[in-house]
């Protein structure tokens, strides 16, 4: 490697790594940084990606290229899981966006990225840091690219740093993704990315997170945006969450939710949360039989319904609504997709399926899934109205172990075999 080389780590983030012959080991997830009393502050390592959403840690030491979009490795890979120490900082999570002050008067700034130099083979040093400075500021608003001795702020960020750059990062990612790069992030860190999603994004990564996690977050997010969040969640999911918060707090969220929302969850408290019950959600897709084929079509898409829980249409006497009108069976989303647009749906419903009594069993509805082939199931009282579904995304969740969106790979197979094998 030449000498010299310098890298800006904002570019880096999602670049490919690859071992001498070519295999892909994984992608950048974030550069690793040691601030020092005296002198630069070093790079000391890369956070990479690796299967299974993974995330370790490669030493700079054995990284013999960066160059042409990709990094290339000797091969020594440790696939311990990074743990962050006390010491180090993640330049992308943690450095930009930070508030800095620049030397001699040159007013202050914000971070938008930084560069990184090789002095000698193996010595990597933060070398410049690209600067946002103030409008109102002498440099008037520009980007001004410094080297890092001329800012102060980069080892400690300011109280109210926020997250431009982190979210655009992970605009395009799907929830659980982003709920495995802010469940990284300190507190401080988690909270500016809570606070830059969108209502819908955000319930739909805590949906992703476990308990501890999502019940930290809505804890200290201000109560009426949290009210906003559980309003635009699955009514289960929002259920699940209020479950797990302090009591009077949940009451008092419950209060600032639109009304029907509320009720909703209310509702699904009721329940135990491993019964059919405890894991419906109360807004499947509902049609009466005389709606069309054209119809259902149109409603599986809605956004709000996931895969699962879309390929079942449940059709039932008016109201709508859970709780509904008696109800009478389903329509399977691939047999309509067989029919004509114009098909009622009446002509084509499933009057064999039994559905679910809300006090059934976990291990009943996974029974119950399993041996028809089926996505979902629906729940209804002892009038036989429709109160819900369970799809089976919601039933894995809750079989498997509480801790598998974290768990080693290996283990956590093996934590599961042993589960399901008993």
């Amino acid at each position: 490697m030449q000498t010299r080389s310098r890298v800006f780590v904002g570019r880096l983030a999602g670049t490919d790594v690859y071992d001498p012959i070519g295999d892909k080991v994984g992608k950048v997830h974030d550069v690793v940084v040691l601030f020092r009393l005296v002198g630069a502050p070093l790079a000391v390592g890369l956070v990479i990606e690796v299967s299974g959403k993974k995330r370790v840690f490669l030493p700079l030491s054995r990284v013999t290229s960066i160059a042409n979009g990709q990094v290339i490795t000797t091969g020594l890979v440790n696939i311990r899981r990074f743990a962050q120490r006390s010491t180090e900082t993640l330049a992308l999570s943690e450095i930009l966006d930070r508030k800095v002050t620049i030397k001699n008067g040159g007013g202050e700034g914000t971070v938008i990225d930084l560069s990184i130099e090789e002095h000698r083979r193996a010595d990597w040093r933060l070398s410049q840091v690209y600067v946002r400075t103030d409008r109102n500021g002498p440099h008037g608003g520009e980007s001004i690219l410094l080297p890092v001795g001329d800012v102060t702020g980069l080892a400690t960020g300011k109280e109210g740093q926020a997250a431009t750059a982190l979210l655009a990062r992970i605009a395009n990612l799907k929830p659980a993704d982003v709920a495995n790069v802010i469940r990284d992030l300190p507190g401080d860190r988690r909270m500016a990315v809570a606070a830059g999603l969108n209502d819908e994004r955000l319930a739909d990564v805590l949906s992703e997170l476990n308990d501890d996690e999502r019940v930290e977050i809505m804890s200290d997010l201000d109560i009426e945006r949290a009210a906003d969040v559980l309003d635009v969640m699955q009514p289960d999911d929002a259920a699940d969450l209020v479950a797990d918060l302090p009591t009077s707090h949940a009451a008092l969220l419950l209060e600032r939710m639109d009304p029907e929302e509320a009720e909703d969850v209310r509702r699904l408290l009721t329940y135990d949360e491993r019964t059919a019950g405890g894991l419906m959600t109360t807004e499947p897709v509902i049609l009466s039989p005389d709606a069309t084929v054209a119809q259902a079509l149109a409603a599986a898409r809605r956004i709000d319904v996931t895969p699962a829980l879309s390929a079942t249409i449940f059709v039932t006497r008016p109201p709508m609504e859970t709780p509904t009108g008696r109800f009478i069976g389903v329509v399977h989303l691939q047999r309509a997709l067989r029919e004509p647009p114009s098909t009622l749906l009446g002509q084509i419903i499933d009057l064999d399926l039994d559905p679910l009594s809300p006090d059934d069993s976990i291990g009943t509805v996974a029974r119950r899934l399993a041996t028809y082939n089926l996505t979902a199931l629906p729940v209804v009282d002892e009038s036989r109205l429709l109160l819900g579904a369970v799809s089976i995304d919601d039933v894995l969740d809750h079989l498997l172990p509480d801790d598998w969106r974290t768990s080693e790979n290996e283990e956590f197979d093996m934590r599961v075999e042993r589960g399901f094998n008993g």
